[in-house]
């Protein structure tokens, strides 16, 4: 009998594969980066290695694939990670992740022009513009990232094509977040990057102009996140733990300007909207983040100039303030420790240096 699942309380969480800032918006017409399974055999099963049992109960998933997975600690056997090699009898529950495969999807190629930070013949890193959806979805068939890689990797693109790398997406940042991105281009590389991501080993670090004077010059923010149960388009904290899942975010101040704060973010979990959701429950939430109370005037005065300024800062950034400034990881093949770093943007620096005239000792306070 197979069976698909999607646990919110099983150890494999899709949401820890995720990167915190993808827009969840009404992503339940979004494939996941990680698909979950679980296998119970039947009495009569006759017992056999996991990895050919797995291959001949899922389908459009070659064995070479499976045992990749297996390789990278994805499956279990009755709560226990399993070799290749492991026999299975009936009883017996396999548990797994797999990272997603496209299935059934026309991504038509499409020659959008791509920043691409690196490439070899085993992975891509390419430095996102804010704007571009990364996966086609509910709304966004056409000018995403993976149109635009399907393009640059001369993927077959129909539906029943055979060529399933439109797998390749190892993780996602939101539309309106910019920065880093690796790509792999085989499964090897998939399953190897897509398992870094899994146990929060990736380096990542963001930066991000968040609302008010933060009290300390470094902190961490521990909270449980979960989705928001009077609001599925939102995330938010759960303090006492009764709920969502636990999240640690470590920041850093690297500029003040009273009214609000440019930070450093580094991850210790990838929980959804992470960073968006634990500064927002701080009281501190990134600047024009609407969903997250952030695009409306927090900090400040209520005096029409203020105002005026404010207004010209969210016509600079219009979007969250947030980039994805770093990205550090192990090359599946190589071994070779990999680290990339993304200046900002030039909407970001725009909005930064607006705030250093206004708050600069010599009275440029009063240029909007």
């Amino acid at each position: 009998m197979t069976r698909k699942i999607f646990d919110p309380d099983d150890e494999f969480i899709v949401e820890d594969c995720m990167d915190p800032d993808y827009e969840a918006g009404t992503d339940d017409d979004q494939p996941e980066m990680f698909e979950h399974f679980r296998l119970e055999l039947d009495k009569g099963q006759t017992p056999m290695r996991v990895d050919k049992y797995m291959s001949t109960h899922l389908e459009n998933t070659s064995r070479h694939r499976i045992q990749l997975a297996i390789k990278q600690e994805y499956v279990k056997v009755n709560g226990k990670t399993v070799k290749a090699n492991c026999v299975v009898r009936p009883g017996d529950v396999i548990s797994f992740v797999m990272p997603y495969q496209r299935r059934g999807l026309e991504i038509l190629p499409e020659n959008i022009p791509l920043d691409i930070v690196y490439e070899d013949d085993d992975l891509l890193v390419i430095n996102k513009k804010a704007g571009m959806v990364v996966h086609p979805g509910h709304g966004h068939f056409s000018g995403t990232l993976v149109n635009a890689l399907a393009f640059h990797l001369g993927i077959s693109q129909g539906p029943d094509g055979e060529d399933e790398r439109m797998g390749v997406l190892v993780h996602r940042i939101d539309k309106d977040t910019s920065g880093l991105l690796v790509v792999a281009k085989n499964d090897e590389a998939q399953l190897n990057l897509a398992r870094q991501f899994f146990v929060h080993s990736i380096d990542r670090i963001y930066v991000a102009v968040v609302w008010g004077n933060l009290r300390d010059d470094e902190g961490t923010i521990t909270g449980n996140i979960g989705r928001d149960p009077n609001d599925r388009m939102r995330f938010k904290v759960f303090p006492d733990g009764e709920s969502g899942k636990h999240a640690v975010t470590h920041y850093r101040v690297l500029e003040r300007f009273g009214f609000v704060t440019v930070v450093e973010c580094r991850l210790e979990t990838g929980r959804t909207h992470q960073i968006r959701v634990h500064f927002n429950w701080i009281g501190h939430p990134l600047f024009n983040d609407e969903r997250y109370d952030g695009s409306e005037i927090r900090k400040g005065t209520i005096y029409a100039k203020y105002r005026q300024f404010i207004g010209n800062c969210f016509k600079i950034m219009p979007r969250q303030a947030l980039h994805a400034k770093t990205l550090g990881f192990i090359h599946p093949r190589t071994g070779e420790h990999l680290l990339f770093d993304s200046p900002l943007p030039d909407d970001m620096t725009a909005l930064i240096e607006k705030w250093r005239n206004y708050v600069a000792p010599d009275g440029a306070e009063t240029e909007l």
